[in-house]
């Protein structure tokens, strides 16, 4: 990302003939399996809810608590995050943030009260993983693409499916036949393994190897770091929220976050329980939404390389939303046909809205896409958060999750209007830091 500011660019070796196989495809490829590793510890919160409410007596309500802190967290550290990596690189940033993940997930085996719970799985591990959010990928992608943009985003997005898919089976399969505490070391030791492939094998820029960016015949020369990171993600908020299109982009990610992570992620399983369903099945099929969320996620970064954002937008969260609406109807204590109907159809559309998104934030915002598309993640988490506590509350007070569906299921209509309501923008909006 190139910033405004009065110091001179550090200097930068010549560049390099261009190789076979560009430098940027093997970022990417650090980049996948760093996320891959950091999306172990988002498949165990599902799994959590009934072990913990069956041990020790808490409430899915405090217990939802707990798990919207750690979406709200992963959220609102993204934008500071971003800013970070322009000021101490991104493979700093990234190491120390697997770390503490690993921290905050290994540290919950000592756990025997609800406040212990909030600090490690809500605030440690929040705070780590909102520094692996997809401004993350965002980074990276401006950084070393000026082409393939989209197809990029879409496969780094992809990864934390990925991460689900390889995690989830495994982690079912460790509460339930070997209770929770083996699974949360797991999510600690797959954590920590990554960060040597961060730190040996990431680049922060293309500059660093001499290369230009994937797709540019000009050489970028790496800018120096720029001091002040909290300062400047709040200074390009407050400029962003000046404009119509920062707050569409908000409230529509917020919905998307509200009706995956917040809804899906923590309480499929739990619901799929309630009407007989083994939770082994239940994770199998969330496992399975990971496999068609990496199928639908590169083919939408393929479509935003073609076609108009804004109305990709509205087609998926007006398919998400209907969906929803059948949902109530189909859990049973078997799987049978229409339900895996609905989890492939869900999978294809699970995170398909954030290659739109982003190219949408870049649209708009330019240079300060990254930073602006943290804080657009920001309401995406505040979104989830609201409904794993919510969603909680509600299945507590009226028994049964029905309610919580119906309510997704409009809110999803909404931000499919919000879509089409964002207005192309001629030239980006620079943000001064």
């Amino acid at each position: 990302m190139t910033e405004t500011t009065d110091a001179a660019p550090t200097t930068a070796a010549a560049p390099k003939r261009r190789t076979r196989v560009h430098r940027a495809w093997f970022v990417a490829a650090v980049t996948f399996v760093t996320i891959i590793g950091a999306a172990a510890f988002r498949s165990l919160p599902g799994l959590l809810i009934d072990p913990l409410h069956q041990e020790y007596g808490w409430s899915r309500g405090t217990i939802g608590a707990a798990v919207s802190v750690n979406l709200a967290l992963y959220g609102l550290t993204a934008p500071f995050a971003a800013a970070l990596m322009d000021r101490f690189g991104i493979r700093r940033v990234v190491a120390a943030a697997l770390t503490i993940i690993a921290l905050g997930s290994g540290l919950t085996v000592w756990m025997t009260a609800p406040w212990q719970l909030l600090l490690c799985w809500g605030v440690l591990v929040g705070l780590g993983s909102g520094s692996m959010a997809l401004a993350f990928a965002a980074t990276v992608t401006n950084r070393w693409f000026t082409r393939r943009r989209g197809l990029v985003s879409g496969i780094l997005t992809a990864a934390s499916a990925s991460g689900q898919l390889i995690f989830l089976p495994l982690l079912s399969w460790m509460v339930e036949k070997h209770d929770w505490r083996p699974a949360a070391v797991t999510v600690a030791l797959a954590a920590l393994a990554v960060v040597p492939f961060v730190w040996l094998l990431l680049r922060d820029h293309p500059a660093d190897v001499g290369l230009a960016p994937y797709g540019s015949r000009t050489f970028v020369p790496k800018p120096a770091p720029v001091p002040g990171a909290a300062r400047r993600a709040v200074g390009v908020l407050l400029s962003a929220v000046r404009t119509g299109p920062f707050w569409l982009l908000a409230g529509t990610f917020a919905i998307c976050g509200a009706s995956t992570n917040g809804l899906i992620q923590t309480h499929f399983v739990p619901a799929a329980h309630d009407h007989g369903m083994p939770v082994t099945a239940a994770a199998s099929l969330l496992a399975v939404i990971g496999v068609f969320d990496v199928v639908g996620t590169i083919a939408s970064g393929w479509f935003t390389d073609r076609f108009e954002a804004r109305r990709l937008l509205a087609v998926y969260y007006a398919l998400r939303g209907i969906s929803l609406l059948f949902l109530p109807m189909l859990l049973a204590p078997s799987v049978h046909p229409p339900m895996i109907f609905f989890i492939v159809f869900y999978g294809l559309d699970w995170v398909a809205t954030v290659p739109p998104t982003l190219a949408l934030c870049r649209e708009q915002y330019g240079e300060d896409s990254a930073i602006v598309f943290g804080w657009v993640l920001a309401s995406h988490q505040v979104g989830a958060a609201a409904v794993a506590w919510l969603g909680g509350i509600a299945r507590d007070t009226f028994g049964s999750y029905d309610v919580v569906w119906y309510a997704s299921g409009a809110l999803c209509a909404a931000a499919a209007l919000m879509a089409l309501v964002i207005r192309r923008r001629p030239s980006p909006l620079v943000v001064a830091a």
